[in-house]
This record gives C-alpha cells, structure tokens and sequence, in this order.
C-alpha cells in the first residue's frame, strides 16, 4: 500500500521523543504530505521541540487524548485522514511500577478507541508502534524475533502487548490495514532525561551523581531514532497488513558500558557512577532479529552507534537549555504561551 501524497496522516504521540523525530522526518522526506499531529502534552510531550514547525502549514498540532472518541471522530474526518501512526504511550517503566492505571488508560484503551476511531472514518492504514519489551527477558543467547512468544515483564509492557493483539484484533475482524511494528532501545535528541541516556548525560554535564541499577550488567539494543522512524516510514509504505516487524540495529551493550562510554566521550571519570537497588522484575537481556524488516521492507539501520552516541552526547551539551527546562517543569508553559490564545 503507498499512501496518497496528498492525504493527511495522523501522528499521535506526535510531540514525544519518537513520535516528534517521525514528525521532522515526515516533513522532510514526504513533504507533500500533511502531519495532523495529536498529543495530549502529558509530562514527555514536548511541544518546544517542534517549535521550528510552529509555522508550517503542513504541520497541524492538535491538543488532545487519543481516548476521546468525539475528538478523534471530528479529526479524521474533517482532515479526510488515511493513514494513523499512533505513538501515544505512557512509556516509561519505571512510572508503570508506580502507578500502573494510566498506562492501561492510554496504552489499551486510548489505543482500542482509536482504533474504532480509524474504523468508522475509512481510514486505510494503521501502525501500531510498539516495543520489544513486550518480549519479556532473554537469556544469554538468541533474539527476539516476529514470532517469539509475548512474556511481558512489567505493567508498562503489559499494557503495549495487549494494544498490539488489541490492534491485530481489528485487522482479522473487521479488515483494517494492521501492521504493528516493535523496537529496541531508542537513543538521540529531544529524549526526556529520565531514559538511560539522556539522564546519564544531563548528570554528568551538572556534575552529579549517575545512578545505575544493580550492577548494571542489563543488555539492551540501541538504535538511534531516526533510524527507527525511517523503518516506521517503511512500515506504512511497504509493510503487510496483518504483520509485525521488528526494528533494531545488532548494537548490544550493558548499561554500565554504555554509562562509562558516556563518561569518556565528556572527558568525565567513572567515580561520578553510583550503584543503587536494582528496579522490580528488571529484564536482563533484550536482542532484536531485524531480518524481516531489512528483507520484506528495504529498511536498514544507517547511523553508526559510535557516531550516534557521540553526537547524541554533543546534542545534549549543545542545547542544555532545553533539557533544563524539561527538569524544571518550565517547558510545559511552552503551549500556553504559543497555542494557549489561538
């Protein structure tokens, strides 16, 4: 399926981490394309990070909760919409420990009431995004690939299993055009510092301490973003309906390597590293088979992990106020003061 270059596509999530990098990218490599992006701006929807967009008519922000059948309804069919990617996720694992309610909120039902949403408007396409969470914990050997068994972990993960099936669900009964995509970790620029990276990074610049959990031995994947929104882009075009395809770039690294890798690139020593209790039910080992999509979709990760990192690294020093706004809570007066009186 190719989507019409002259039909809008529905970004949720559109002003988060990923779902603002897909939203750049979509301007750039489709730009006769019209992005109607929809967030809610909870505490990880970052409007200051799209503030170059503010103007561009082929950017449209709407202010909203994907759980809002009445909004979603007017939004689809008023920008005659064709194609959904819906980003919109509680994500973060450690809130999920916390208060697991909103992630069964957003990531379920918000997901299943877009879903209908997209049903009942005519929209063609829908890309669920997910994670490889959903997986569970592996052990030493082996990846995950489209058809390892769902083992979720945490409520967080729990919740983007049950969006996933929930969203299959909907391609078997009623034939709307699934295609569900899982990746690894993402790392690069507008990341909220509570993730591994840009934390890392943001401590280290104020001189603080880098809390690392257990004894940092947990393996993960690392993808830089653009690469994952370029395999995202992929799916819409050329995914099948029905499938899953999993995104990751064979970069494994232990959490406590890729905080002393941090370390190095600042110039910085080790002794700023502090080991604190280890987090409930913490996965030990993610690894992400991407043949299918590299195969089925032409889709390859590009952005070196070393290169990456470094810019990452050079990024967050770069732009330091907007981090600090991010952890002052200022960023949030963002909208008001640019959307609040329109």
């Amino acid at each position: 399926m190719s989507v019409p270059t002259r039909r809008p596509v529905l970004v949720t999530g559109g002003a988060g981490f990923i779902g603002g990098n897909l939203v750049r990218l979509l301007r750039r490599e489709r730009p006769r394309w019209r992005v109607v992006n929809l967030d809610k701006l909870t505490y990880a929807g970052n409007l200051e990070s799209l503030s170059d967009l503010r103007e561009d008519p082929g950017h449209v922000f709407v202010r909203g909760d994907i759980a809002n059948a009445e909004l979603l309804e007017h939004l689809l069919r008023r920008h005659a919409v064709d194609a959904v990617l819906n980003l919109a996720a509680e994500s973060h694992v450690d809130r999920s420990i916390l208060g697991p309610g909103i992630f069964v909120e957003t990531n379920v039902g918000g997901t299943q009431a877009l879903l209908e949403a997209a049903r009942q408007a005519g929209v063609r396409r829908f890309v669920q995004i997910s994670t490889d969470e959903v997986y569970g914990s592996l052990g030493a050997e082996g990846r995950f690939s489209e058809t390892s068994p769902v083992k979720p972990s945490s409520p967080y993960s729990a919740s983007k299993a049950a969006a996933d099936f929930i969203a299959l669900s909907y391609h078997h009964t009623y034939q709307l055009e699934v295609v569900v995509t899982r990746c690894s970790n993402n790392y690069g620029p507008y990341q909220f510092p509570e993730k591994l990276i840009p934390l890392m990074i943001a401590n280290a610049l104020e001189g603080k301490k880098l809390p690392v959990y257990g004894d940092g031995r947990q393996v993960r994947d690392w993808i830089h973003v653009e690469d994952h929104c370029a395999g995202l882009l992929a799916a819409l075009e050329r995914g099948t309906a029905g499938e899953v395809y999993n995104f990751g770039s064979d970069n494994e690294w232990a959490n406590i390597d890729i905080v002393r890798e941090i370390l190095r690139l600042m110039g910085k020593g080790e002794s700023l590293i502090e080991h604190v209790r280890d987090r409930p039910g913490h996965d030990r080992r993610y690894a992400i088979d991407a043949r299918k999509a590299r195969e089925a979709l032409g889709w390859q990760p590009r952005i070196p992990f070393a290169h990456g990192l470094s810019d990452t690294v050079a990024w967050y020093d770069k732009n330091r106020p907007w981090w600090e706004r991010v952890r002052s809570g200022e960023y949030r007066a963002y909208y008001e003061k640019n959307y609040g009186a329109r």
